[in-house]
């Protein structure tokens, strides 16, 4: 099955119940055979310095230290060579995964809650080898869930299937045209986000997977995890938060408080200046990752989101590395 056929089958409720196992099992298959076959070489130490594993071995410039000159290499080719060194360090990363009600929604190939989750199994995959440790705050309403940082991937298939069995409660529907800041389908994204600092946590990998729709004040505390951490933050939208279809008068209810309005998607200029504020709100999004010191993925329901986190990955690898080799 393709990628969107497995988040399809998600959607479509085949992932919950006696074929969760079986489908999520077939997400990470081909999580691992896709990254596999497009991605080459672990992550690059976080931490400064050269490092202790052999590496590669590239021809000598001025600067480099003698002492890890490749003798054998050079010898064998006439030209001189060193030896690089891999900063082989054990890495921990933890996630904030926002699971309100917001995500449950979604008007192309999946819900935006499946691709929250393709997103987790592929982070997952990319940083628990050699024993990593990952470890989640889960949050779908007022109570946030702690799934233990594990090695490996035993402890990444227990987050993912925590991860997938984890739902909001659904609110009432009422309070015609009304908005209500809380519900029980909403998640506070900053006091998610700040439980990553609790208990303090030594220097690693901190990924927040969100739709960042939450008008609560999120930028602070990804700032202050940015001073330790390396942060990506994941954010997952679909096309109709972005513009409006013309098909008439709809009725739309706020997934997270239950309020519903009805709008009138005839009107061209209401359609404008709609698509004009989605804009607005996610270049603000961005500004506030990018002040925050978050490196930040997009993932949308209606784009092939394998290539866009393999497109995301060999990037930064190209950034950190400044277009070398190691």
């Amino acid at each position: 099955m393709s990628g969107d056929a497995e988040l399809l089958a998600l959607s479509r409720g085949a992932g919950h119940g006696k074929n969760a196992v079986e489908q999520l099992n077939h997400l990470q298959l081909l999580i691992r055979n896709k990254l596999d076959g497009l991605l080459h070489g672990d992550y690059l130490g976080l931490l400064p310095g050269p490092g202790t594993e052999p590496g590669e071995s590239r021809e000598y410039r001025p600067g480099d230290d003698v002492r890890r000159m490749d003798w054998p290499v050079t010898a064998r080719t006439t030209t001189p060579h060193v030896r690089t060194t891999i900063a082989d360090r054990e890495l921990e990363t933890w996630m904030a995964v926002d699971l309100s009600a917001s995500l449950d929604f979604g008007t192309a190939k999946c819900l935006k809650r499946d691709l929250a989750i393709a997103a987790v199994a592929a982070i997952a995959h990319l940083t628990v080898r050699g024993g990593n440790r990952i470890g989640a705050v889960l949050g779908a309403g007022d109570r946030p869930v702690v799934v233990p940082a594990a090695p490996g991937h035993a402890g990444a298939q227990v987050l993912l299937r925590k991860t997938a069995a984890l739902r909001p409660e659904l609110p009432k529907v009422g309070g015609w045209g009304r908005r209500r800041r809380t519900g029980p389908g909403r998640t506070d994204l900053s006091a998610l986000i700040d439980k990553l600092h609790r208990p303090p946590r030594r220097r690693g990998f901190a990924v927040v997977v969100s739709d960042f729709l939450a008008d609560d004040e999120w930028e602070r505390p990804i700032r202050k995890l940015a001073v330790r951490h390396d942060v990506l933050a994941i954010e997952i939208v679909d096309p109709r938060e972005l513009s409006l279809p013309d098909v008439g008068v709809v009725e739309f209810m706020d997934p997270e408080t239950g309020a519903v309005v009805e709008v009138e998607t005839g009107d061209a200029n209401f359609r404008r200046r709609y698509e004009e504020a989605a804009t607005r709100q996610r270049d603000e999004i961005a500004a506030a990752l990018r002040r925050a010191g978050a490196a930040r993925l997009r993932l949308s329901t209606d784009s092939d989101w394998l290539r866009d986190i393999v497109r995301f990955v060999a990037s930064q690898r190209h950034a950190r590395t400044r277009g070398t080799t190691r």
